[in-house]
């Protein structure tokens, strides 16, 4: 009968090191008997059984294992360590456990080949110390896991024959379709005994080629996954009135220092998919928005209600009615020029900035950004964007179309951006049916498909149509420069919005920090997720998580 789920022990296999390697290490260091861990943690008499079963919390526990310590110590004849705590030697352990990547990796590979996954734990209810971090290790595993069997909520522990029995029911399998990995032989035997394909984990690698081996799937060197992405249908949504006819619509994860997510032109706060679980497993409270115009927040006609100014002044009508005093601006395309005008303008509600491929460029007050934009042959499209109305008429007559030929990666383009006049649109020369792209699922174009349907393209549009106003409204800010701490992130092949526009940038932003993404064009969150997730989770527990800790650059 061939495999069709895949079981694993959360500590010692998903998350390392394991409690009881971490903990038999602090006993040697205490100079403490062999079998001294056993006697006290490892049985599943009482309290630790009871621990298991869910019985009583964690501090209950230690209460009661003080004084099993005690009782062990005098019947031995030893001095109690007066430096040796139980409490404080667990908690050391649970905070440097991690995520065992490879394993998780394999999992992942596992369940899209269709195999069934499930946490099979001896595990306990913890209200201790570490409990934010073991509830911070279970949000980021949980979504990648059909089932969590965990022993203090049925009540069962292992190598109790019955709980074996209550994971194939709950998982409606039976034994010869499972392969089942834990660290302890001792919890191995019962699966072993009822068919299952068991694996005893020592090490990462020798597990994976166990692992390869049984599922006959190749595991050691599969590519990266990609992030966990968000599902539409089970964020939680918001709506803030900012004034008569106008509202945001955002979505919101996590909690912690708040982090504002604004896209860029045509897109969503779903272009942020991959990006807002990371963040906020990262430890922060992540607000997406549709950016005006966009999707469920209002798209008024009016072209001045498009304007930078305009549009700034909203976004801190948005913090002030979430009560949020300061927030780290992270944007996008045309999502990052209200987050750069936000740093210039109201840097006291701002408290780090970072854009994606827009740089933020010193306005000339002598010379218009639209004069500039006509000698540029790639931005010829947005001279085209000019004339209300007729690239709404193009880009709405096939919105599957429009969506399938613009989100490409960077060595799939068939749009280009020049010589749109000419040529009497930006999708003039694609197929009626482009291909799908490997940056997006059908699934995918459909929500934008969708969201255009409600909204249409004229509010976006507007944006373009508001140069040269934004423009007399930024010269207000030609000499000041951003202080708050701030990031530029470039994608190596984006086309239109260059690495080399991004240049001196550090002459008016002094303390800007960097990074590039390789074999990326202008898509970049739904390119090159991991990579994005990785430099933006970096900064902002590092320059991001305190700004006071500074030094001007003046």
């Amino acid at each position: 009968m061939a495999l069709r789920a895949v079981v694993c022990e959360l500590d010692g296999v998903l998350v390392l090191p394991s409690l009881f390697s971490t903990l038999d290490h602090m006993i040697d260091k205490q100079a403490l008997p062999r079998g001294f861990l056993n006697e006290i943690l490892g049985g599943l008499t009482d309290p630790s059984g009871r621990l298991m079963r869910g019985e009583i919390t964690y501090h209950q526990w230690v209460s009661l294992t003080d004084e099993d310590l005690r009782r062990y110590t005098e019947d031995l004849g030893l001095s109690r360590r007066e430096n040796f705590s139980i409490s404080q030697t667990l908690d050391y352990a649970i905070s440097i456990r991690k995520i065992n990547r490879p394993i998780l990796q394999a999992v992942i590979t596992l369940r899209k080949k269709g195999f069934i996954t499930c946490i099979f734990s001896n595990n306990f209810l913890n209200d201790g110390t570490q409990r934010s971090h073991v509830g911070q290790l279970m949000c980021e595993l949980k979504p990648h896991f059909d089932f969590v069997i965990d022993s203090h909520q049925v009540g069962m522990t292992k190598p109790n024959p019955q709980i074996y029995r209550f994971m194939l029911d709950t998982l409606k399998v039976s034994p010869k379709e499972v392969v089942y990995l834990d660290e302890n032989k001792v919890n191995l035997k019962p699966a072993c005994d009822m068919g299952m394909a068991t694996i005893f984990f020592q090490d990462t690698t020798t597990a994976l080629k166990e692992l390869e081996n049984v599922t006959g799937t190749q595991l050691l060197e599969t590519a990266a996954p990609l992030p966990v992405s968000c599902k539409p249908s089970d964020m939680c949504n918001g709506y803030v009135p900012i004034k008569p006819g106008v509202r945001l619509h955002f979505v919101e994860m996590g909690s912690g220092p708040v982090v504002c997510l604004c896209h860029g032109f045509p897109e969503s706060w779903f272009s942020w998919r991959y990006q807002i679980p990371a963040l906020a497993q990262a430890g922060f409270r992540v607000l997406a928005l549709d950016m005006k115009g966009y999707g469920e927040s209002s798209a008024p006609p009016e072209i001045e209600e498009y304007s930078m100014e305009v549009m700034c002044e909203e976004m801190v009508i948005f913090l002030d009615k979430l009560g949020i005093s300061q927030a780290v601006f992270i944007g996008h395309d045309w999502g990052s020029m209200v987050v750069w005008n936000m740093a210039l303008f109201y840097p006291e509600r701002v408290r780090a900035v970072a854009s994606l491929n827009t740089p933020l460029r010193r306005l000339n007050p002598t010379v218009s950004p639209m004069e500039i934009i006509k000698t540029i042959p790639v931005f010829d499209y947005q001279l085209y964007f000019q004339e209300p109305g007729v690239a709404e008429a193009e880009l709405e007559r096939n919105l599957s179309r429009t969506f399938r030929a613009l989100f490409r990666a960077h060595d799939e383009a068939i749009v280009t951006t020049h010589r749109i006049r000419e040529k009497g649109g930006i999708l003039v020369g694609t197929e009626e049916n482009p291909s799908l792209s490997k940056i997006v699922t059908e699934e995918d174009i459909q929500f934008y498909v969708q969201q255009f349907k409600k909204s249409g393209f004229r509010g976006p549009l507007n944006w373009y149509r508001n140069i040269d106003r934004n423009w007399k409204w930024g010269c207000k800010a030609v000499g000041r420069k951003i202080l708050i701490p701030a990031l530029m992130v470039v994608s190596e092949n984006d086309r239109v919005l260059t690495p080399e526009m991004s240049k001196n940038m550090e002459d008016w932003i002094p303390n800007l920090k960097r990074g590039c993404i390789k074999d990326c064009g202008h898509w970049t969150q739904m390119e090159k997720p991991n990579e994005l997730n990785e430099i933006l989770t970096e900064w902002l527990k590092t320059d991001a998580s305190d700004p006071s800790s500074l030094n001007s650059k003046l």
